[in-house]
């Protein structure tokens, strides 16, 4: 058995605000230096991806993704401030899972607590 734990940031409305599917599309973006080709890997259109680029930045209030156009030269980089959100995301990510996987072992594991499944689909 084995603990699973999601991370995502909401507001106070509990609008989704940043989540594992943006901090994706932004790694992307700055891998591949496209958001159309970044939209591509994750099997999204282009539209919902800039959509989610927009709703960033409207609340974290900064520039994430500066584009560039033009034939040749264009491509779209990520900011500072967007690596910055990455890598505070994943780090917060990261210490969520540690936090869970080493709670479950106290909790359960260290009680001998054992959950067979009889059906081989079910997932506990």
């Amino acid at each position: 058995m084995v603990v699973k734990v999601k991370t995502w940031i909401e507001n106070d409305n509990k609008d989704l605000i940043f989540g594992g599917g943006k901090t994706q599309i932004l790694e992307l973006i700055d891998e591949t230096g496209s958001i159309s080709e970044a939209s591509k890997r994750v099997g999204m259109n282009y539209k919902k991806a800039w959509t989610h680029i927009k709703i960033l930045q409207e609340f974290i209030e900064d520039e994430l993704v500066i584009v560039n156009k033009g034939r040749g030269s264009g491509g779209t980089t990520l900011t500072p401030k967007a690596k910055e959100l990455i890598a505070n995301y994943k780090l917060l990510q990261n210490d969520v899972k540690n936090y869970s996987q080493q709670r479950f072992k106290e909790i359960f594991k260290s009680q001998g607590y054992i959950v067979n499944c009889t059906n081989e689909e079910q997932n506990v």
